[in-house]
């Protein structure tokens, strides 16, 4: 008897904690672009930006934030098993906002600068760790069109062998999934939803297309302060 209620009490002490961890967090709101969804045309085109931004970005989000109100619930009843069944939607949809928010700032119209080659020490880091920025393109491109199902393809540094890194990642499951060291500098979305209007499903017309209006002036930026 006395053993059960130490079991007892020290599980409801555990929820306790959790649930203060919990109540820390926040909720998510649709970040702003900053720039139109007409600006990265003709590479993506309007009706795709505005589609991927303000439905599957914000439905993302929307479910994320229903998740954690529903799991702030069932640890204040001490509802464990209702917990561990929110862990996927929780792991999913915050993914997914964490992935299109990186996403978003990783592209530029081309009067902004998108798709110009990067300049500095990110542009010498990938000549060193490539070979050149077209065989980091190639390789990035390939890796992309062969995900299986949904995903991301990833350029990354890893700070602690401090090197750059191309990785893949299922769903909406973020780069930290492969490595806390990982840190993304540019992540390509290859789920159906960024390119299925325009290219017809074919994965490789868009991963030809995207180079055209990357942000290379971002991912420099990530770089130096990650890499200084």
């Amino acid at each position: 008897m006395a053993l059960r209620t130490l079991s007892k009490g020290k599980t409801l002490g555990l929820f306790s904690k959790f649930h203060q961890q919990i109540r820390g967090l926040q909720t998510f709101t649709l970040p702003d672009l900053s720039y139109d969804y007409g600006a990265l045309e003709p590479a993506i085109s309007g009706e795709i930006m505005q589609i991927h931004h303000q439905k599957h970005h914000q439905a993302y989000i929307t479910n994320y934030n229903k998740a954690l109100e529903q799991l702030n619930e069932a640890i204040a009843k001490g509802d464990a098993s209702t917990a561990v069944k929110l862990q996927s939607a929780i792991k999913f949809n915050g993914g997914g906002h964490v992935n299109h928010s990186i996403f978003w700032k990783n592209l530029a119209p081309i009067s902004a600068g998108g798709g110009e080659p990067p300049h500095g020490s990110l542009g010498w880091a990938i000549d060193q760790h490539f070979g050149s920025m077209e065989k980091l393109i190639a390789k990035m491109s390939a890796e992309g069109a062969a995900v299986q199902g949904s995903g991301w393809v990833w350029l990354a540094v890893d700070k602690e062998l401090k090197r750059l890194v191309v990785e893949t990642t299922a769903n909406q499951d973020p780069l930290v999934t492969k490595g806390a060291s990982l840190v993304p500098l540019l992540g390509i979305d290859v789920w159906e939803h960024a390119y299925y209007l325009q290219y017809k499903n074919v994965r490789p017309d868009y991963l030809k297309n995207i180079w055209k209006v990357i942000n290379w002036k971002y991912a420099n930026e990530v770089y130096e302060k990650e890499c200084p």
